[in-house]
């Protein structure tokens, strides 16, 4: 499949086809029930829970619609809607038929998928369960993995398995091979036999080999479930009664969003984000930056002049024109917030440019707007819903760290990168800042940029930045709260080039020009080892050094020529490997 229709991620409960969203209570259950004919391309069926991009969009849609949609909900049960079937995971024929880019784009996804369930379960007291009732095997248990504890039905024939290795001769794509030794200890040699063992492990030698929590008979099977998410939702700290926020259809025109929009060159993307209108206030309830990096608002309060007039909050308990509750609680927030629009905005975008313009492997990352009105929406709380708001932005801004295209940032007068915002332009490779005196640009730091928004290294996008200089990161933490102009923000290291108003368009060109001159491939490695300095965690090894080697296999012979074990599988003729170790 070396070319494919344009992708849309964009989905919901009524037109899911894979999966069954079930909400009871506290309890909700997310059944894999894949329709064998509903693949998101041609040319193979979805035969056993199997599943391909189409069916992990749907699992992310119903993980983030759970977080929002659904606030009373407390533990999340996976499980497969087949007669002893969980999931067979990525179907075979669609990875045999496709491009390489469609490959890593893939496991990308679906690895991006799991991190959200297992954040979920971290950050928003949604704690997700597997039910595996019958096969798992590949993907299906990487699923598994992704849980907080795996409850194995022990009938005599259900098995675990990652058989990629010895049946497909490529690594299992999302996770699995780390999940196994850095989140449920699995011992190195115990982990290296499982891996090679294409039956997998069955019953009560899989809770031995601690590759699942327990192995439950037949009999008992559901009634353990439902104790085990019982209990699980007994432990979250979710509030008991929460407001929900719908998650409506983005409907884009093109690559032109409500708050977002992106221009297309012959190598280059422009995307511009948009900062919400002057005056249209957020959310009230103490849990705001103010323009001097403090706090605005208490509850029923507004902080200076973002309280006045239509657009923004009163004292009393009505709502703004961005759907926020005012007066007594302060604490409802609409769908047409404006972090939040902008977040799933921003998040649609990438989604769609990562998938379907792969030749465009510059990335230009702009922002329009008044500082002022940004840093209004600069959340300090990680109450309901601001802490969802938070993660999901996170989430988003870690999708743009794994992103393989060149990011760099424009700041120029009109430019609104602060505090949240400011995000984006420090996770770009370089940041260009105009210094033209009669006309200043500006930025300005708040406490989110010391932790509220971690890379998957852990670390602030200003730790990393200062990796070697910790003491220039708190140094910074003084100059919070203030704007900052082109030379001083040089002088910081918080930008990579400053030019004047003479030299600018030619530098910005100029950097544009060589950097669609050399090569994507050695681009994408530099850059992707350059955005995570500092320590390694389970993140960074699912996507650096695991994704890394998956990507260097699915281009080998051994796994992708016409002789390899992805061509030749199902066929009843051994792959014809080359023994040449490299």
């Amino acid at each position: 499949m070396t070319g494919h229709p344009e992708v849309s991620f964009d989905t919901d409960p009524g037109r899911y086809r894979h999966i069954r969203l079930e909400v009871d209570g506290e309890i909700a259950r997310i059944v894999l029930k894949v329709d064998e004919s509903g693949g998101i391309v041609p040319g193979y069926d979805l035969k056993l829970n199997s599943y391909d991009l189409g069916v992990d969009i749907e699992l992310h849609d119903a993980v983030q619609r759970l977080r929002f949609e659904h606030p009373q909900v407390r533990a999340v049960v996976i499980t497969g809607g087949l007669d002893k079937v969980f999931c067979a995971g990525a179907n075979i024929r669609m990875l045999a038929q496709s491009s390489h880019a469609w490959k890593v784009n893939f496991c990308k996804f679906t690895n991006e998928t799991r991190n959200a369930i297992e954040d979920a379960t971290a950050h928003s007291g949604q704690t997700y369960l597997a039910a595996i009732n019958g096969t798992a095997a590949g993907g299906g248990y990487e699923i598994a993995l992704a849980c907080d504890r795996i409850i194995l039905i022990d009938d005599g024939s259900t098995a675990v398995s990652l058989p990629e290795v010895p049946l497909l001769g490529v690594l299992p794509g999302t996770g699995g091979l780390t999940r196994l030794t850095d989140k449920r200890g699995v011992r190195k040699d115990v982990a290296d036999v499982f891996a090679t063992r294409s039956e997998g492990v069955r019953g009560q030698r899989a809770v031995e080999w601690k590759l699942v929590d327990e192995a439950v008979p037949r009999s008992k099977f559901e009634e353990t479930v439902r104790r085990r998410a019982a209990e699980a939702a007994a432990r979250s700290r979710r509030p008991a009664t929460a407001t929900p926020i719908p998650l409506p259809p983005l409907r884009p025109d093109g690559y032109v969003y409500s708050t977002v929009k992106a221009e297309l060159d012959d190598h280059t993307v422009t995307i511009t984000v948009y900062g919400p209108e002057k005056g249209n206030g957020a959310q009230a309830g103490g849990g705001l930056s103010g323009p001097d990096g403090g706090e605005v608002g208490g509850p029923g309060l507004a902080g200076g002049d973002l309280g006045a007039g239509g657009h923004g909050l009163g004292g009393g308990d009505g709502a703004g024109d961005d759907g926020v509750a005012e007066g007594g609680s302060g604490r409802a927030v609409g769908e047409d917030h404006w972090f939040l629009r902008m977040t799933r905005e921003l998040d649609d975008l990438i989604l769609r440019l990562r998938t379907n313009e792969l030749e465009r492997g510059t990335w230009v990352i702009r922002t329009e707007g008044d500082i002022d009105a940004v840093l209004a929406y600069d959340i300090t709380t990680d109450e309901w819903p601001y802490g969802e708001m938070k993660h999901y932005f996170k989430r988003t801004l870690k999708r743009l760290d794994v992103t393989s295209r060149s990011l760099i940032a424009l700041i120029d007068p009109g430019s609104c990168f602060a505090g949240p915002l400011l995000e984006l332009a420090l996770a770009c490779d370089r940041q260009y800042m105009l210094d033209d005196p009669e006309k200043p640009s500006a930025i300005q730091l708040t406490r989110a940029n010391f932790g509220d928004y971690p890379m998957g290294n852990g670390l602030s996008r200003l730790a990393s930045r200062f990796h070697a200089e910790p003491d220039q990161v708190v140094k910074l933490e003084q100059e919070a709260g203030r704007r900052i102009d082109a030379a001083e923000a040089l002088e910081l290291g918080l930008v990579t080039f400053a030019p004047d108003d003479i030299d600018w368009d030619d530098e910005v060109r100029l950097a544009l020009e060589e950097r669609a001159a050399l090569s994507p491939d050695a681009l994408t490695g530099m850059e992707a080892n350059h955005r995570f300095a500092g320590p390694e965690t389970m993140e960074t090894k699912i996507f650096g050094r695991l994704a890394a080697w998956q990507n260097w296999i699915f281009t080998r012979p051994n796994a992708s020529s016409p002789e390899g074990a992805l061509r030749r599988y199902g066929t009843g003729q051994r792959p014809a490997y080359d023994r040449t170790r490299v």
